[in-house]
């Protein structure tokens, strides 16, 4: 989170902690808080996105989706499991992710991993 002085933080953080019981990262500039906040949701929707293709895929091989993603969580590191759905939606999963994308787009730097994956979560069914 950004804000502009020490006090601020402290008051915002011990809102954050009452509401949600997680903890607060103070950054250096509000730029650093929205490209975190939609990396985080590129993050998501990445996931989201290839845990669908591969229940589609196990779906065509007749192979339990579930069975898969549960077997591979078992490794002790490097793996977080997500389970198919009707795809990332809510309002900030799309956006945010574009807003990484145009931001490249802007500065002439492809950043093909989220475009792809918002092109494939179109896709899926609502």
């Amino acid at each position: 989170m950004y804000c502009s002085d020490d006090s601020s933080f402290d008051i915002a953080k011990g809102i954050y902690l009452h509401v949600n019981g997680g903890n607060l990262l103070k950054v250096d500039s509000p730029k650093i808080a929205e490209i975190v906040k939609s990396f985080e949701n590129a993050f998501r929707l990445v996931n989201i996105t290839l845990v669908n293709e591969l229940a589609i895929l196990c779906d065509k091989l007749g192979v339990n989706v579930k069975e898969v993603i549960d077997a591979a969580s078992t490794k002790p590191f490097g793996f977080l499991p997500h389970y198919p759905g009707a795809g990332a939606g809510g309002h900030c999963i799309p956006k945010d992710p574009r807003f990484l994308l145009e931001s490249a787009k802007k500065l002439g730097i492809k950043f093909d991993t989220i475009e792809h994956a918002l092109k494939i979560n179109e896709q899926m069914p609502k």
